[in-house]
């Protein structure tokens, strides 16, 4: 239930608080005053789109919060949603605020905590549903047919599973469509990565080959060099020339002195150690210089064979990367696309059995679906009927029609007959192929005879907005009967309604408010003396600016009102509203003291 809602600096509303009760509250007041005001403060709470035009002249801010007291099974449905953000509504209330800023900003808290748009809309999908003045209109746009009829019946959730179904079957097509849509493309395809790959395997590159190869071509362009270099090096080392003596014969020497000095002066022991460690290192280097200098190929077909490999890696660095591993890395990829190719005709085979088998199942939900709508067609129409008795609107009849279309690529259903008392033989051995959507099979669309005699047209074309009107009136009445949502507002859906039906129209939504809190803004007396709680909105001017204000009403005061609605505040016109109000009070009791009869007479 919402208790009470606080609304600052929006459109002519500078501050306003309403505090609401149970039961069926009207909200009056001449055209213009700011009622509608309220009710967008409170679809603007619920989530609805933000506007800075929303904003008052001369505020920054505008900000509208609601308390609202949760039943049980209202209050376990919330928690789940509220889990994530860790926010306690243990006390069975919960606080939702909206603030939008001149800047664009829009800012959204349950009980105190900032929380996403996504998370606020979340949680009021539980609490309320505002039904406009203009909602009738969706009467005219068949495609909305099929959601009144799928919720009256409850089949959101079979429908939630044919369109999951359908979403599978789409998904397998696109996938086979790719894999079918250029044979010839994709054989060119496997050609090209065919030689890719046989290139690069043929080459059979080994990790810092390019490396090791230039380093063998340098040195066989320059052997001979290397070649009398090292050579040079080498004698230098061990054999010395005619007129210098060797390395090898000096540091001999050197260490020859130094061993006779030891003798003398033992403090030279680590210099003779030095001198006998430098020969052997002499002794080393000129070992591996020798074997060096002798390994040196002077061979020009070896250079030639080094040049044309190099070419090679080279030219496929070119082509797959710039190193050896970026070559290995892409012919593996390159062998792993070939590898989906060749098996793109198992994939095939296995995505045409899927699409059978998603086929085969769309059909057999969608049958369901289809069969559980013929049902629940028929209680609704038969509900509508009885709840425009009253209203009146003649001896309409209201037939919910629905029908199938054949088509190739559809799914089989067992037989179904077009027309609203078909119902599809789901077990039956005759099979029709039946266009579909996430939907389901079926084209669903309200028609109506206004008349005894005429056949049935579909409501657009036959029906005025004032029909309409009450026809969106009766069929809230009945969806609302099984809604779960506690809070139902109805924003001026007296629209077309004339004085005559108000009574009805009044009563009807008198009979909702004992399962919900009903909000209504109304501009017809008759519907306004069955409110248990009335509130009047009245716009005035203080200090060059429009204030839009609130009272509310009772005894006398609320005679006044319903006198004013009803022209003027005359004797006459209070006399009247006195007895509307004393009829629609022993009409509530009276429905209070047989709770079995029917709500509406």
């Amino acid at each position: 239930m919402l208790r009470l809602l606080s609304v600052t600096n929006l459109a002519t509303i500078e501050q306003l608080e309403i505090e609401f009760a149970p039961g069926f509250s009207v909200l009056t007041g001449e055209t213009g005053a700011g009622k509608s005001i309220i009710v967008d403060a409170l679809s603007l709470l619920l989530g609805g789109r933000a506007d800075v035009g929303m904003v008052r002249s001369g505020a920054r801010q505008s900000r509208v919060e609601g308390i609202f007291l949760l039943r049980d099974d209202v209050f376990q449905r919330i928690n789940v949603a509220l889990a994530e953000y860790e926010i306690d509504v243990s006390e069975g209330e919960i606080i939702l605020a909206r603030e939008v800023n001149l800047d664009g900003r829009n800012t959204c808290r349950v009980n105190g905590r900032i929380v996403p748009l996504r998370m606020l809309s979340s949680v009021v999908q539980y609490l309320v549903d505002i039904h406009g003045q203009n909602e009738h209109l969706s009467l005219f746009r068949v495609r909305e047919h099929m959601d009144i009829l799928d919720k009256y019946g409850g089949l959101w959730q079979l429908r939630g599973e044919v369109a999951e179904k359908v979403r599978q079957l789409a998904e397998a097509r696109q996938e086979l469509d790719k894999l079918l849509k250029d044979e010839e493309e994709l054989g060119q395809r496997m050609d090209y990565l065919r030689y890719q790959v046989e290139e690069i395997s043929t080459a059979n590159l080994q990790p810092t080959e390019d490396h090791d190869l230039t380093l063998e071509r340098d040195r066989a362009a320059n052997a001979e060099r290397i070649i009398t270099l090292s050579d040079q090096a080498y004698r230098a080392l061990s054999d010395g020339s005619g007129r210098h003596e060797s390395v090898m014969d000096l540091i001999g020497q050197v260490s020859k002195d130094l061993s006779e000095l030891e003798r003398l002066d033992p403090s030279l022991n680590q210099n003779r150690e030095s001198a006998d460690a430098l020969t052997h290192q002499v002794e080393e280097l000129a070992r591996a210089l020798r074997g060096y200098r002798d390994g040196i190929e002077h061979s020009a077909n070896r250079l030639e064979e080094v040049e044309e490999r190099l070419g090679l890696i080279n030219s496929l660095k070119r082509k797959y990367g710039g190193t050896i591993e970026e070559i290995q890395a892409f012919g593996e990829t390159v062998s792993q696309e070939l590898e989906t190719l060749h098996n793109s005709e198992e994939r095939t085979e296995e995505l045409k059995s899927r699409e059978t088998k998603l086929l085969t199942q769309v059909g057999r939900l969608a049958g369901q679906l289809s069969e559980a709508r013929q049902q629940a067609a028929t209680r609704l129409s038969d509900a509508i009927e009885e709840e425009v008795a009253g209203l009146p609107l003649g001896h309409a009849q209201v037939i919910v029609d629905i029908r199938q279309s054949d088509s190739d690529d559809g799914v089989p259903v067992g037989t179904v007959e077009s027309g609203s008392s078909a119902k599809p033989s789901l077990g039956g051995e005759s099979v029709r192929h039946l266009a579909f959507n996430g939907t389901g099979v079926d084209s669903v669309e309200f028609l109506i005879s206004l008349n005894p005699g005429e056949p049935p047209r579909p409501l657009a074309r036959i029906a005025s907005g004032g029909e309409a009107s009450r026809l969106m009136l009766a069929i809230k009445t009945i969806l609302s009967s099984a809604d779960q949502i506690p809070i139902l507002v109805f924003d001026e859906v007296d629209a077309g309604i004339g004085g005559r039906v108000g009574g009805v129209v009044g009563e009807k939504l008198w009979g909702l408010s004992n399962s919900h809190q009903v909000l209504c803004v109304t501009h017809l007396p008759q519907i306004a003396c069955y409110a248990d709680h009335h509130a009047k909105v009245t716009k005035l001017a203080s200090h060059d600016r429009t204030v839009t204000l609130v009272e509310v009403l009772d005894g006398e005061d609320r005679v006044t009102e319903l006198s004013q609605m009803l022209g003027s505040d005359s004797g006459a016109t209070r006399t009247n509203a006195s007895e509307m109000l004393l009829q629609a009070r022993n009409w509530k009791e009276s429905k209070r003291a047989y709770p079995m009869q029917e709500t509406l007479a």
